[in-house]
């Protein structure tokens, strides 16, 4: 009996290493360093000029990553007309000038309010506070013409990610309810107000469902990290005014770009395997040192779409058991807002579909290894682990823990909806001066990059995909994850 388990035990074993050789020949034979590099030094171009969200060169980069879809023999899903998914967005610009006042206080856009969205206007009303400004909050309470007033996110959700989230929720209750603006005080200490108005004191772009037929009612987030404006309003009973001069929304149409490759199981090929990327970088900005304004975005992440386009190409010659769906982003660098319209409008339905694997990367600062972000989330580790190690890498687990990235990439928006997700991504041990060097920099260019670990990154992304699209064992979230509840809500 023992000398038949074992040899039963090698004979499978072997059996298995005979099919990951056979899938590591096939990525050798498509993913090469030449291709790898002739797609990044054209994605990241001085031409493409940072492939900023919108932009003639988004546009451009789209074409040119449908046109690889045809190409490799990628077809267009099922239920759509194009390589082209449609992802309404809007453009938000901040007010010159303006404030809310209160009584004797005013509170300037200067120092203390941020515009989240909304146009110019001039307005008065009676102020009313409704504490988190949940459904419970607004049922029953009577905000016809009046300004809102609750405080950012919710009893149970307090990160700014979040905020924002439950911001919009709020503000569409606000304006079926009849009010006339929404103010929400920010009171988290992360991030700091100063850091806040630094990055959205500016121009912002996100989702827009539809074009609104009128103006969009104000809303604007107040400074209130000391507590004292809640405990104001909370007693505060009177009329108030919100002057915003300048500000101004402009509609656009930007495109996820995706095609399936149907699975060649009769059974497995009704599991779905994502496999994506976002292709928008930051665009232009200001001369540094060198003379350069372009922020080319070659880490960040050109690597992550060519790593994909060679999974395209690899994928669409030699199809796997279960079905492969390629997805290229758009406006991921806006807060990843292609995602968060997918998933949203999901073209294949969530429930089949089984792991969202993300290929994104703030840059790398070692060679020697992959950084898969979510890695002990997942059960298709041991397949991811081991393609690193069959291209001389080894496959590592988020390095970076303080620097939150599993909620920083597009995986993350199939992760809030209950579908496994990861991000593989280069090396980083830390994010230090080898990283910022080229992170959202102008130094970041394609001469920038060590193409050989890039080939040993790209062929390691396309073999653990080919392992777990061919693996028996379904992706699913491991049971002590913080995803696994919402795992077993969607997939039942």
């Amino acid at each position: 009996m023992m000398i038949r388990k074992s040899l039963l035990v090698l004979f499978v074993l072997g059996s298995l290493t005979s099919f990951a050789q056979k899938d590591k020949k096939l990525v050798e034979e498509t993913v090469t360093k030449e291709s790898i590099q002739a797609k990044i030094e054209f994605l990241a171009s001085d031409e493409m000029r940072g492939r900023n969200t919108p932009s003639p060169e988004l546009d451009l980069a789209a074409r040119y990553l449908a046109s690889h879809l045809k190409e490799n023999g990628v077809q267009i899903i099922p239920g759509m007309d194009t390589y082209y998914q449609p992802v309404q967005m809007v453009e938000s610009f901040p007010p010159s000038d303006g404030g809310l006042t209160v009584g004797d206080t005013i509170y300037g856009f200067d120092t203390a309010l941020l515009m989240m969205s909304g146009e110019s206007a001039d307005l008065e009303g009676e102020i009313i506070y409704l504490n988190y400004g949940s459904e419970a909050d607004f049922a029953g309470a009577d905000v016809e013409g009046k300004i809102v007033v609750v405080r950012t996110g919710s009893s149970a959700k307090s990160t700014a990610y979040e905020a924002f989230e439950e911001g919009r929720k709020k503000k569409e209750r606000a304006m079926k309810a009849g009010a006339v603006s929404l103010v929400e005080l920010y009171g988290s200490p992360q991030p700091t107000w100063k850091i806040l108005r630094y990055y959205m004191g500016s121009a912002k772009v996100g989702l827009a469902e539809e074009m609104p037929e009128e103006k969009s009612m104000p809303h604007v987030w107040l400074d209130d990290a000391s507590g004292e404006s809640r405990s104001f309003f909370e007693e505060f009973e009177g009329t108030g005014s919100l002057s915003v001069k300048g500000a101004r929304e402009d509609y656009f149409t930007t495109y996820n770009v995706m095609g399936v490759v149907e699975g060649t199981d009769k059974e497995l090929k009704d599991e779905y395997v994502i496999f994506s990327a976002h292709y928008d970088h930051v665009g232009v900005g200001e001369l540094n040192a060198e003379g350069d304004s372009i922020f080319n975005g070659t880490r960040d992440n050109a690597v992550g779409t060519v790593t994909v386009m060679e999974a395209v190409k690899n994928i669409g010659k030699y199809p796997l058991k279960r079905s492969s769906v390629f997805i290229f982003f758009t406006g991921e660098e806006k807060g990843l807002l292609g995602s968060e319209w997918y998933v949203n409008h999901p073209v294949v339905p969530l429930k089949e579909t089984k792991l969202c694997y993300n290929a994104d990367n703030g840059g790398y600062n070692d060679t020697t290894f992959a950084m898969i972000v979510g890695l002990e989330r997942v059960t298709s580790a041991d397949d991811m682990v081991s393609a690193c190690e069959a291209f001389g890498l080894e496959g590592k687990p988020d390095q970076v823990l303080d620097q939150n990235l599993y909620m920083r990439s597009d995986h993350y928006s199939f992760a809030d909806k209950g579908v496994p997700g990861v991000m593989f991504g280069m090396a980083a041990t830390a994010f230090d001066e080898g990283i910022f060097k080229y992170l959202h920099q102008q130094t970041d260019n394609p001469d920038s990059i060590d193409f050989d670990y890039m080939l040993k990154y790209s062929r390691a992304y396309v073999l653990g995909g080919r392992l777990i699209g061919n693996g028996k064992e379904t992706p699913a979230w491991n049971k002590k994850d913080e995803f696994y509840k919402k795992g077993e809500e969607l997939y039942n």
